[in-house]
């Protein structure tokens, strides 16, 4: 089980990828189990020299008691010190971002999230791809028939 950005893809020219752990509180956990996740509009920023996800939207749980979490608080992601500093380098040029574009559950049961250092496509690039999706499109429909 799997939570895509799907916007991710068509809005930044994806540059390097990074697996990384989350700091999360109980409800959290199961209301990702639930997958009442939205990763849509989240974009992830350094603070202190530490990474934070910011605006990912996690459901209340449904049977959480007053210790709910807060739907879009900050989370802490867990990556090496090493990955942090190399990240803090390239943030430096201008133009570029960290967006999160995969939640999942590893093998062990912990749960990661996927981030990748992206610069944002031009209008002119994503009308290209409205294009070949629409021509694709159109030559299934043809052949179809």
């Amino acid at each position: 089980m799997s939570i895509l950005n799907r916007k991710a893809k068509f809005q930044y020219h994806f540059l390097e990828h990074y697996t990384a752990g989350i700091q999360l509180y109980g409800t959290e956990v199961k209301s990702i189990r639930q997958n009442k996740v939205d990763l849509n509009n989240s974009f992830c920023q350094m603070k202190n020299g530490e990474l934070y996800s910011m605006n990912m939207y996690i459901a209340e749980y449904t049977f959480g008691t007053h210790d709910n979490h807060l739907i879009k608080r900050e989370r802490k992601l867990l990556l090496n010190k090493r990955e942090l500093l190399k990240i803090h380098k390239k943030l430096m040029n201008p133009g570029l971002s960290i967006v999160p574009i995969e939640l999942f559950f590893n093998n062990q049961g912990w749960i990661k999230l996927n981030i990748v250092l992206a610069k944002g496509k031009k209008i002119y690039d994503k009308r290209e791809i409205l294009k070949k999706k629409d021509s694709i499109r159109e030559m299934k429909r043809f052949f179809k028939n």
